[in-house]
């Protein structure tokens, strides 16, 4: 189980300083959405100036002019980019043709998926694919439980990602329903008192 690093709502070299802390304990480093729609791909190009050797999600979230966006988050250095699993199948079939073109990762968002539209995008074997709980769900609702999936629904060899509200409490649980491949954490770590110690605690947990 990789751990994923989301960084939002804060300033590049925040980001990098905080990063930089933890790196230790972290598999990915994810350029949130809310620093890309800030400072743009200069986000995402810092980022994989600053820790080369680390796989870079830039969490674009598209939905439309997919190879546009996608061509222009893996020009700027990052490994793997996010597109909605809501988007027509049209715009997810160009993220995959420009990640292959450029040997690197699409990763489907399923947020507010239907089970149906889950089950189309399957066909796309080599994608992650990211069961998520909203930001919104759990600040307004104060919901972030992830639904287990069907055991059907994904194939042996299929990468799964999970990510909204995961702390060190639910992971345990996350793990016996979900069994993601990558977890996504936030706030559990850049909001934590101590970062690095708890990332170490996330680590602690991963390697088990």
């Amino acid at each position: 189980m990789k751990i994923q690093l989301a960084l939002d709502r804060m300033e590049i070299n925040d980001a990098i300083d905080l990063t930089r802390k933890v790196e230790d304990s972290i598999d990915w480093i994810e350029v949130g959405t809310s620093l890309i729609k800030e400072f743009g791909m200069t986000s995402v190009r810092e980022m994989k100036q600053a820790f080369p050797a680390k796989t870079i999600v830039a969490d674009l979230k598209t939905i439309d002019n997919a190879r546009y966006e996608f061509e222009m988050c893996f020009k700027a250095g990052a490994d793997v980019a996010t597109v909605m699993g809501v988007s027509p199948l049209v715009t997810i079939d160009a993220c995959m043709e420009v990640a292959e073109q450029y040997n690197k990762i699409v990763m489907i968002d399923l947020l507010n998926t239907t089970e149906q539209q889950k089950r189309d995008l399957m066909k796309y074997k080599k994608a992650v694919f990211c069961e998520h709980v909203s930001k919104d769900q759990q600040e307004e609702l104060g919901t972030s439980n992830h639904g287990a999936v069907e055991d059907n629904l994904y194939g042996p060899n299929m990468t799964i990602a999970a990510a909204g509200g995961i702390t060190l409490d639910s992971l345990e649980l996350l793990r016996k329903t979900l069994n993601p491949s990558i977890v996504i954490i936030g706030s559990a770590i850049t909001k934590a008192e101590n970062p690095a110690e708890t990332a170490a605690k996330f680590k602690r947990v991963e390697a088990k």
